[in-house]
């Protein structure tokens, strides 16, 4: 059985601007295991950020597949890939996107309580991702009493609470100071070991980078090493 956490076998992914067609993949591969991390770099404007969509399954390619877990996600309907993508991915942003009317137990609550676990359940497994994170004094602090690392600390609670296959992350240090970012990503390369989560990171750090376990390049709509 294969230990492939993450599959994409000849993406192609192109957009029209006014006239011109735009070809942004061109039959683009990628493969991710259990456990791994990897780190995609690029140019502005080079199909990072499109890539995570199809990836994610919120785009869908003009050719080829993506399989997350072995689950072609071309296959599964609206509902289906909502449920896979709230219960194997997880998604880490450069802005934290947490609820500001919330606390950050109750952000971290959420995606738990949307899988369909009781409230008391859910509450008593984010305590537990908030003191992975260092963060268990500050459970009940909304984010905008707590600082930029500690925002995105909470995210990443969050993005791990259903204990997802694999993390998603767009620029995850992009919106930190020097740092925050490197106590960002020992976090994460701590969790990737205790939870087995591998994870792929879209970044212009290379500083970042060089610290994951793989290093690829998008350029010309493939990746590269």
């Amino acid at each position: 059985m294969s230990n492939w956490v993450l599959q994409a076998t000849g993406l192609v992914k192109s957009f029209k601007d006014g006239e011109r067609q735009v070809d942004v993949l061109k039959g683009l591969d990628l493969q991710l295991a259990q456990a791994q991390s990897m780190a995609i770099i690029g140019s502005s404007g080079s199909g990072k950020s499109t890539l995570l969509q199809l990836l994610a399954g919120l785009e869908q390619p003009d050719a080829g597949e993506v399989l997350v877990v072995g689950e072609c996600l071309s296959d599964l309907n609206g509902n289906q890939a909502a449920k896979l993508r709230n219960q194997r991915l997880g998604f880490v942003f450069q802005f934290h996107h947490l609820l500001a009317e919330f606390s950050a137990l109750e952000n971290v609550m959420l995606p738990h309580i949307m899988a369909g676990n009781k409230p008391a359940k859910a509450e008593q497994k984010a305590l537990a991702m908030l003191q992975r994170v260092d963060l268990g004094d500050r459970t009940s602090h909304r984010p905008g009493a707590l600082s930029g690392g500690e925002r995105q600390r909470v995210a990443i609670a969050r993005a791990l609470i259903n204990e997802p296959a694999c993390l998603l992350m767009d620029e995850p240090t992009g919106n930190l100071d020097r740092h925050n970012a490197q106590q960002t990503l020992g976090l994460l390369k701590q969790l990737q070991s205790d939870l087995g989560t591998a994870f792929v990171a879209v970044t212009h750090d290379l500083e970042l980078a060089g610290q994951l376990d793989s290093q690829l390049k998008l350029q010309d709509g493939k990746l590269t090493s």
